[in-house]
């Protein structure tokens, strides 16, 4: 009989990372077009996500290659790429006209929602993670993540897929909500997917976590940044002496403990700077740094730029 121990025991392990892993819609908008039509839209700081309601169309990706979309085709550009969309390949592009986009509260009935499947209906929007594009994870994930890609091991995608875009094309009252909410949940379930069954490489982040060994070290390391670990109880929670420890984890993971603690809380502490969730001070003394400047030098070096560039731009934003 196949024993499944380490399967489970990794999938558990990859879930305790990502527990908290969480899409949170920014805004949404639709657009109803006819005949030939491209717009381009550039890289942004937060994810991209695109549903095909009408007839299918094309998606030229941040790479170069055009790929043809569906009518019900979701698309998610999870760190937000410059890419167009087409009615063809050979339409001229421009730049997006969010002014032109309808806005999903817009509660009247529309006449051309019943033509949806002879035109396009898009519904495009932006979301933000709530994890810092210094995870892991974002380095790992493809340029496009489309949801019928997925769809074989999700078989309740294909009931949220047929929900949204009944939502998109009724225009019924409280619809807008209702789109949002299907919109931020396909999103959600577009990313456990992808982790669950679309990465199967051997290296990397996700093998790591997959180790039975190292992967309870980088739960507790994601779970518990602000703790004071030393190489001695990260040995501990591996259940291992401190050398091999040490060296396990640098074949496994590819970087001493150190430099992947202290990535994973100047991921954290960025995080919270440019969200206005902590001062550079509050930050330092979480992470148990003995001053700012000690703590600045930190994640400068983890970072490339210095702590107060994100709370600058907290304050801007």
């Amino acid at each position: 009989m196949h024993d499944n121990s380490s399967e489970n025991g990794a999938g558990d392990r990859l879930t305790e990372i990502l527990r908290d892993l969480r899409l949170d819609g920014l805004d949404y908008g639709r657009r109803h077009l006819e005949g030939a039509w491209a717009f381009a839209f550039p890289a942004k700081g937060d994810a991209m996500f695109h549903f095909i309601g009408g007839k299918g169309c094309w998606l030229k990706r941040p790479t170069g290659e055009w790929m043809e979309l569906l009518s019900g085709d979701a698309v998610l550009i999870p760190r937000g790429d410059a890419h167009a969309l087409a009615s063809a390949p050979d339409a001229v592009s421009t730049p997006f006209p969010l002014w032109r986009c309808e806005p999903l509260g817009t509660a009247r009935y529309d006449p051309r929602a019943e033509q949806s499947e002879a035109r396009h209906l898009l519904l495009n929007g932006s979301m933000r993670f709530n994890l810092d594009r210094l995870h892991p994870l974002f380095a790992l994930m493809p340029d496009i993540l489309r949801a019928n890609e997925l769809m074989r091991h999700e078989p309740d995608t294909g009931y949220l897929l047929e929900a949204l875009a009944r939502e998109m094309a009724s225009n019924r009252v409280g619809g807008a909500g209702i789109v949002s909410r299907l919109a931020d949940v396909l999103a959600a379930q577009i990313i456990r997917s992808w982790v669950e069954y679309g990465h199967n490489s051997a290296e990397g982040w996700i093998a790591a976590v997959r180790d039975r060994q190292i992967g309870r070290v980088l739960v507790a390391m994601h779970q518990h940044p602000e703790r004071n670990w030393t190489i001695e109880s990260l040995a501990e929670v591996m259940g291992a002496s401190r050398a091999s420890f040490a060296a396990k984890f640098v074949a496994v993971a590819g970087s001493t403990p150190a430099d992947y603690l202290r990535r994973v809380r100047m991921s954290q502490a960025k995080l919270w700077l440019s969200r206005g969730k902590a001062t550079i001070a509050e930050a330092a003394f979480r992470f148990g740094y003995g001053s700012e400047a000690s703590f600045s030098r930190a994640f400068k070096k983890t970072i490339g730029a210095p702590p107060s560039h994100y709370v600058r731009k907290a304050d801007a934003t």
